[in-house]
């Protein structure tokens, strides 16, 4: 089973994506947001350090981030194959990540762009509601994605919640910095032979059926 990176713009739709392989495949779901959260409740030396640099309102280097990624993926739940989300951002990143992969002796996989206009995306982020104890995500215009009860969640029945950086602006901002600084790794991987890409579709499964398509290319 090939490993993942998903490359897409702010509500892409690669959440839902991850979530509907990892049920179908086993995939691990590696989120560097997790990995950060996760050292730090865990009391760690490292943890410690990253708290630290969190709470001085600065970033986590990209050194900390690979070396909480190349523990994880070696975890068992990885072996068969694991999605990759929120890393690389740049190209440096990407290209740390590769040194890191041949310094164990592992293979990139495949690396997929979801492709979504930035006014359907739009429509996507001033439609999403989510649930802020269990964090699962619904839209309010999609039948597949409503919440059986309005404002209500499915899962744990808490009142689901329009996040700030759902509002038009922030989203605006958010998809505009992502095309700039991210965009490059599209060349990049394009360049080695291992990107792919598929649409975003009204429907996920069809988003779906896409991204399967390809996993399952010979």
């Amino acid at each position: 089973m090939k490993n993942i990176i998903f490359l897409a713009p702010p509500n892409g739709g690669k959440g839902t994506l991850s979530e509907m392989l990892v049920s179908k495949y086993g995939y691990g779901h590696i989120s560097t947001g997790d990995l950060l959260r996760d050292e730090i409740n865990a009391g760690t030396k490292l943890g410690k350090e990253v708290e630290g640099i969190m709470k001085s309102g600065k970033l986590v280097t990209d050194d900390i981030i690979l070396k909480l990624i190349a523990n994880r993926i070696t975890k068992p739940d990885c072996e068969n194959g694991y999605i990759l989300d929120g890393f690389p951002r740049t190209k440096v990143q990407a290209e740390k990540y590769d040194e890191l992969l041949e310094s164990m002796g592992r293979d990139l996989g495949v690396v997929i762009y979801i492709k979504i206009e930035k006014e359907a995306a739009l429509q996507r982020s001033i439609s999403r509601i989510t649930c802020p104890k269990c964090k699962r995500i619904y839209n309010k215009v999609s039948s597949e994605m409503k919440p059986k009860v309005e404002w209500i969640c499915d899962d744990c029945g808490s009142e689901l919640i329009q996040r700030a950086d759902d509002q038009e602006e922030t989203f605006i901002k958010r998809f505009d910095e992502y095309m700039e600084k991210t965009m490059p790794l599209f060349d990049y991987y394009q360049s080695k032979g291992v990107l792919k890409t598929i649409n975003s579709h009204t429907s996920k499964y069809d988003t779906f059926d896409e991204a399967v398509k390809v996993l399952e290319e010979n």
